[in-house]
C-alpha cells in the first residue's frame, strides 16, 4: 500500500521535475497536490480518498511522542584550519575548535556542526564535491592576532559588505596605520554578536559624526539596541556648556601684550 501510494505521487507529482527554490516550496507544493488528491472517489468506492483515509487512522497506532530528526549524524573532528569535511566538502567552524571532535547534522538543505552540548557552526548544504563553504564570522578571531592577512583572507573574499565599512577602515587605517586594521577587525567582531543591520547602522552613524573608533561603533550599537540616547550626539544635552574655539587673530596676542606692558608686568627692551 506505501509502496504503491509513493509510485503514484512520484509520477502524478513529481513529473515533469518540479522547479523549486526551497524545499519548504516542494513541501508546499506536495501539500496542495495531497489535498486535491484526497476529493477524489476511486472506482468501486463510494467514499472519497479523504473519508476512507479518516476511517483507517481510527485503526492505526498513534504517532510517537518524540519528534524525528530528518538528518544524517556523523561524528568525525575539525582540522588544524578548523574545516570539518562531510560529503566530499569541507564546512568552516571557528578557529578556537581546530583539532576538536565535532559532530554534523546533515539535513536536506542545511549543515550544522556542534561540539559537546555545542552548535558551533551552521551552513548551506553544498552538492557539489571538493567545495569549501565559508562563513567569515568563523574567521574572525584568528584574523584579529594576525590583522596583516586581511586582504588575503579566504573566507572574506566574497563577503560583501555596505560600502560604509570599507570607509571606516580607511579611516582608521589613515589615522592609526596598522593599528586601525586591527581595529577595523574588532569593528567587524561585533556581527558576531549582534545583527547585521544593527551594526551597520552604527557605522554608518559614527561615520555621520566623525566617531572613528572601535569603541564609538559599539557604543552606538548598544545604545540603539538599550534604546537610549548615545552621549556620542551632544546635541540631545543642550544644557552642557559649548565651548567655541574661533580662528586665531594676531592682532589679540599683541593687545594683550600691550596690556601687560601697561601693567608693569612685561619689561620691553630699548
Amino acid at each position: 500500500m506505501v509502496i504503491s501510494t509513493s509510485r503514484y505521487a512520484r509520477r502524478n507529482f513529481m513529473v515533469p521535475l518540479p522547479r523549486v527554490r526551497t524545499v519548504d516550496e516542494l513541501n508546499v507544493r506536495l501539500l496542495a497536490a495531497c489535498e486535491k488528491r484526497q476529493v477524489a472517489v476511486l472506482r468501486g468506492k463510494k467514499e472519497s480518498i479523504g473519508e476512507r483515509m479518516q476511517r483507517d487512522r481510527q485503526a492505526l497506532q498513534p504517532l510517537p511522542t518524540d519528534t524525528f530528526d530528518p538528518c544524517e549524524k556523523v561524528s568525525t573532528s575539525a582540522s588544524s584550519m578548523a574545516l570539518v569535511r562531510y560529503r566530499n566538502n569541507d564546512y568552516l567552524v571557528p578557529t578556537a575548535y581546530g583539532h576538536h571532535d565535532v559532530f554534523v547534522l546533515g539535513y536536506v538543505d542545511w549543515v550544522v556542526i556542534g561540539c559537546g552540548n555545542e552548535v558551533i557552526a551552521r551552513h548551506p548544504r553544498c552538492y557539489a564535491k571538493e567545495e569549501f563553504i565559508y562563513n567569515p564570522l568563523h574567521y574572525l578571531a584568528l584574523l584579529e592576532r594576525k590583522p596583516n592577512a586581511l586582504d588575503q583572507a579566504a573566507p572574506l573574499q566574497n563577503w560583501d559588505l555596505p560600502e560604509d565599512f570599507e570607509h571606516l577602515r580607511r579611516l582608521l587605517e589613515a589615522r592609526m596605520g596598522k593599528k586601525g586594521r586591527k581595529e577595523y577587525i574588532q569593528v567587524l567582531r561585533l556581527l558576531e554578536t549582534f545583527g547585521d543591520v544593527e551594526v551597520a547602522v552604527a557605522v554608518e552613524d559614527a561615520l555621520r559624526l566623525s566617531a572613528i573608533s572601535y569603541d564609538a561603533v559599539k557604543h552606538l550599537v548598544l545604545a540603539k539596541i538599550e534604546r537610549r540616547v548615545p552621549r556620542l550626539d551632544l546635541s540631545a544635552y543642550p544644557f552642557l556648556p559649548q565651548a567655541t574655539v574661533g580662528i586665531t587673530d594676531v592682532s589679540a596676542y599683541l593687545a594683550l601684550l600691550q596690556a601687560r606692558v601697561s601693567q608693569g608686568c612685561v619689561e620691553v627692551s630699548p
